[in-house]
């Protein structure tokens, strides 16, 4: 258990370098093919480039963010439930977002098949499966992060669900 730690915590640092590393490269491509069109010397493949990293800068930014609940949650009328029915609703969520994820890595990894022949138009010989397969790798990696934020419900609801006060000991006490 202590390798599978270490390798997800190896995984997750470098998710979030990446995460870093391919946004500013894909603001530098753009930003290249920019000033290459301004001095008459356009780069016909940076918007192509600059889309390849934008789309693998999606998904483990997405990741990097859910991990750290930094996404945007709209819980006004959760908020308004008690603390363990708070926890069931949320737990169906986590549910229900893994169902999906699990159907992007199905579907994706067929997509990323289908593509493996096409090219960027701007980029001879690149695959577009580079850019496909980013929906089955980042949806694996929040596939985790959803199950390991499951977990962390069920416990939250089993730590709760003990903490209530059973109505016979109370009655005998």
């Amino acid at each position: 258990m202590d390798f599978l730690k270490k390798a997800y915590k190896f995984i997750i640092e470098w998710e979030e370098r990446l995460a870093g590393i391919t946004l500013v490269a894909s603001v530098l491509v753009v930003m290249a093919g920019a000033v290459g069109r301004i001095i008459g010397y356009p780069l016909g493949w940076s918007m192509d480039m600059a889309t390849f990293l934008f789309a693998w800068t999606v998904f483990f930014a997405a990741d990097a963010a859910w991990r750290d609940n930094k996404h945007v949650s709209l819980d006004i009328l959760v908020r308004l439930l008690p603390k363990r029915a708070q926890l069931i609703v949320h737990m169906c969520n986590h549910v229900i977002i893994g169902i999906f994820l699990a159907l992007l890595i199905r579907y994706g990894i067929s997509m990323s098949w289908i593509t493996r022949f096409r090219t960027y138009q701007g980029i001879p010989g690149f695959s577009y499966t580079w850019a496909t397969i980013t929906v089955p790798i980042g949806s694996t990696l929040l596939l985790i992060t959803a199950v390991l934020k499951l977990r962390d419900l069920i416990a939250e609801y089993r730590a709760a669900r003990a903490d209530t006060v059973d109505p016979k000991q109370s009655i005998q006490g």
